[in-house]
């Protein structure tokens, strides 16, 4: 049978009622509404993800033709664009970073099912951030240079099924090592990371509590040359050696014995100097590591091109937060369906595909299994006329199509 409710509806209902009611009352979210609720606010604005809305009018214009499939969906009617815009801009983003957590614990427990991308059993964690440019006329808070302004989104990608498990929305100005931080890791857990998040002092923190880290080696950095590691055959490796640092390393406390690898890119035509803590991994594991960062990138890419993060249906910080963390959680949910079906999807066919068929209805089990299949519907009892209003059943054949051919 056909489900009674949208894809859509049934994409929703994986998120919690009791945890969002419950970030909702943490945050006080709903003090002084009349009428719409916060829950009606969230679906709207993962209805402008999933259906990739550029505006107001059209996520409100949206959920008004959808006619009776509002009720599942939690909504008494569709949202005018004036609630809307009054509610983006002053009920509190953090419960929908509040959604964004729970679900996320969902999310890595159907991630730890799949197959894992590497023989260790380390935690494998991400660290990068993307600039999302505004108009600095119209976004007056969040200026970025003279002329221009951005917000940055930091973000640290977990490879066990490739989710975000943790993201941070400032300025675009500030630096990712303020970010960078204010983390806390899981000991044993190894965090791969660029050029940008090269810091002596953060990279001691990190050995001290038992983390261990993948980067690349700043340029100019003073080191002396400890023991040197057999290099192995038939591999891009041109150097492993094991280095202390000194100068401004040892100021900082960072006076452990590392890694240096030298790794030769073919692409690029060029040496990639990377350095480690980890002692134990080999040369060629310390090169693929650095190598699987760049699935960081590709989520960025992903969520600018199926979400709706380099375009915003409001003006002011809260909104802007708002439609960057519903960004996440619809990223999320559509992440948990593609691990969920036996179908083998790709992010962007499925984001694609789940627009167009955003408000069918459908099992969602069994669409995402089979999306091309037809639904298998009963046929009725009796076939229905193909004129109704023209054929009348005290005819006979031959009476109808005389009526037909003199009409």
């Amino acid at each position: 049978m056909v489900a009674r409710s949208s894809l859509f509806a049934q994409v929703v209902s994986r998120i919690s009622r009791r945890a969002f009611d419950a970030a909702v009352r943490e945050h006080g979210a709903e003090k002084g509404a009349k009428g719409f609720t916060c829950w009606e606010q969230f679906v709207a604005m993962l209805y402008a993800q999933m259906a990739g809305a550029h505006s107001l009018r059209e996520i409100c214009g949206g959920l008004a033709t959808a006619l009776g499939k509002l009720a599942h969906l939690g909504m008494a009617q569709a949202p005018s664009r004036s609630t809307l815009s009054y509610a983006n801009a002053r009920r509190s983003w953090k419960v929908f970073e509040s959604v964004f957590y729970a679900l996320l614990g969902e999310a890595q427990g159907l991630a730890a099912r799949q197959q894992r991308r590497f023989a260790f059993k380390n935690p494998l964690r991400s660290l990068d951030a993307t600039v999302i440019p505004l108009c600095a006329e119209v976004f007056d808070w969040a200026r970025f240079r003279r002329t221009k302004g951005a917000v940055k989104l930091h973000l640290m990608l977990d490879h066990q099924g490739c989710l975000p498990c943790w993201a941070l929305v400032t300025e675009g100005r500030q630096h990712e090592i303020h970010a960078a931080r204010t983390l806390r890791f899981a000991p044993g857990t190894v965090v791969v990371m660029d050029l940008g998040y090269f810091d002596y002092a953060l990279l001691a923190s990190w050995c001290a509590a038992g983390v261990f880290f993948v980067t690349r080696l700043k340029d100019p950095a003073l080191y002396r040359v400890v023991g040197r590691r057999v290099l192995p055959r038939n591999r891009p490796i041109l150097g492993d050696e094991e280095i202390v640092l000194t100068g401004k390393a040892a100021q900082a406390g960072l006076e452990q014995t590392l890694r240096r690898v030298v790794v030769w890119d073919e692409q690029e035509q060029r040496e990639i100097v990377l350095l480690t803590n980890h002692l134990g991994f080999g040369a060629t594991t310390v090169a693929r590591l650095y190598k699987e960062r760049w699935q960081i990138e590709t989520f960025f890419k992903a969520l600018k091109q199926h979400l709706k993060i380099k375009t915003f249906v409001g003006v002011t910080e809260n909104a802007v937060q708002i439609q960057i963390w519903t960004a996440l959680v619809a990223m999320l949910l559509l992440k948990m369906q593609q691990m969920r079906a036996t179908f083998g999807w790709s992010l962007s066919n499925l984001a694609a595909l789940f627009r167009l068929n955003l408000l069918a209805h459908r099992r969602l089990e069994e669409w995402l299994d089979a999306p091309y299949g037809y639904p298998g519907v009963a046929p009725p009892e009796k076939p229905l006329p193909l004129f109704p209003d023209i054929l009348d059943s005290t005819r006979g054949g031959h009476e109808i199509q005389t009526g037909l051919a003199h009409a």
